[in-house]
């Protein structure tokens, strides 16, 4: 299995943030797997920290907060949350479930493409099939947005965003904790390709995928 390439998740502070502590009381197969999202290695283009997890979805929950930075531009930002129900959960099939929240703005002309939604869900599952990740139960949304500005902000360009939204469940391995790092892995792959960067293993020839051009970041109101 291909390993992650740059930085470490638990980048300086993070283990001793508010939003970065598991409770000692948590079960062992989720902070096991809150240990392996926190030692991940990334790409250096992802910068990542950890954020308040929400409270209603499961009994554990935690959740990572990530963008795609290229010198002072953000090309993409996502969130990823891990939910834990020791109990297990009828809709999720296990124990463990991944749900996410990517986007990036792009030109117009590229969120015009009708093929656009299904390319983009392919993304998903693709990264997670190329770091060998078995996953069930998936589903999620992809949405396109337009922004069109008038009077006194008519001078800006119009500006398309792509929003994927998805959840699904990984495979549980031994002591009933899920390969997190992995799927962390294969989110940034994700989140760098929708952000329109090449995927590392095409300096090594292993082939390449298609990313969308013309990329910029999220603009300022």
């Amino acid at each position: 299995m291909a390993a992650a390439q740059g930085q470490r998740s638990d980048g300086a502070g993070e283990m001793e943030s508010t939003e970065g502590k598991v409770a000692e009381s948590a079960p062992l197969p989720f902070r096991a797997a809150v240990e392996a999202l926190r030692g991940a290695r990334l790409r250096p283009e992802i910068e990542i920290d950890p954020t308040k997890p929400p409270k209603r979805l499961a009994p554990h929950a935690y959740a990572l907060e990530a963008a795609v930075v290229e010198g002072d531009e953000d090309l993409a930002d996502g969130r990823l949350v891990l939910l834990h129900d020791p109990a297990g959960h009828d809709a999720w099939q296990g124990t463990f479930r991944l749900v996410t929240l990517v986007r990036a703005e792009l030109e117009p002309e590229m969120a015009a493409d009708p093929l656009l939604p299904e390319v983009c869900w392919s993304w998903l599952t693709g990264a997670l099939q190329a770091r060998g990740l078995a996953c069930g139960e998936p589903s999620g949304t992809v949405t396109r947005a337009g922004s069109h500005y008038f009077g006194g902000l008519s001078e800006r360009t119009p500006a398309s965003q792509i929003e994927i939204r998805a959840s699904w469940t990984p495979r549980e391995g031994a002591g009933g904790v899920p390969d997190t790092a992995s799927h962390l892995a294969a989110w940034c792959d994700l989140l760098c390709q929708i952000a329109g960067l090449p995927p590392v293993s095409q300096s090594h020839g292993e082939g390449s995928v298609v990313s969308l051009p013309q990329r910029r970041g999220p603009q300022t109101p």
